[in-house]
């Protein structure tokens, strides 16, 4: 009968092994699905484009893609959906501004702004959960969420402004211009629109 105990205990075991096991890999399932969704989102939004008369850069949509994916995913999700973004452009899936693809974007004008996506998507995730694990960002603060969308576009502004210096040839100060204070009103507003559907999902789930 001990025996017949201790074989029940680990068949117990082995079960609730198997049954975590199973969860864990359902959940990491879960958010590859969801990150590949993130991706497309972003894919998507880059699509809507417009031309900014003061920069070689078009306006496009796309940071908010980056900015919800690091909101709504976390750091480490929301920045795996990032590069998934960048590896199908790279394979040539047209999901760059205009519908561009190809490596050759990637090393283009604008090759800064989509290398710091997965960086910026990171930071505003961190920032946004306090740290690399996924808490719930409905509850986070109007500021501490505004905020990590700052840092975000500080980050990407940052790397797109060193690549059109390099690519373009261009000095600081006019790529400065170019690169980053045309599209400070367009930032802004996207910041807004991102905290807008946060809130509103919020609503919609109570």
């Amino acid at each position: 009968m001990t025996e017949q105990r201790h074989g029940g205990d680990g068949d117990g075991e082995t079960g609730a092994a198997s049954v975590d096991t199973e969860l864990v890999g359902d959940e990491v399932v879960t958010n590859v699905a969801r990150a590949a969704l993130f991706a497309a989102l972003i894919g998507a939004f880059s699509y809507v484009s417009f031309p900014n008369p003061v920069s070689p850069n078009p306006v496009t949509l796309q940071v908010l893609g980056v900015f919800l994916a690091g909101i709504l995913l976390g750091p480490i999700w929301g920045s795996a959906a990032c590069g998934l973004y960048l590896f199908a452009g790279m394979l040539g899936a047209p999901v760059f501004a205009g519908g561009a693809a190809g490596f050759g974007v990637l090393i283009g004008q604008t090759a800064g702004y989509l290398w710091s996506t997965p960086l910026a998507a990171f930071a505003v995730g961190t920032i946004v959960h306090g740290g690399l694990s996924l808490s719930d960002p409905e509850a986070v603060g109007l500021a501490r969420l505004v905020g990590a969308m700052v840092v975000g576009t500080v980050l990407i502004y940052a790397l797109g402004i060193t690549g059109m210096m390099i690519v373009l040839r261009l000095g600081l100060e006019e790529a400065v211009i170019a690169g980053a204070v045309a599209f400070i009103p367009a930032e802004a507003l996207k910041i807004a629109a991102a905290v807008g559907i946060v809130r509103s999902s919020a609503i919609a789930a109570e």
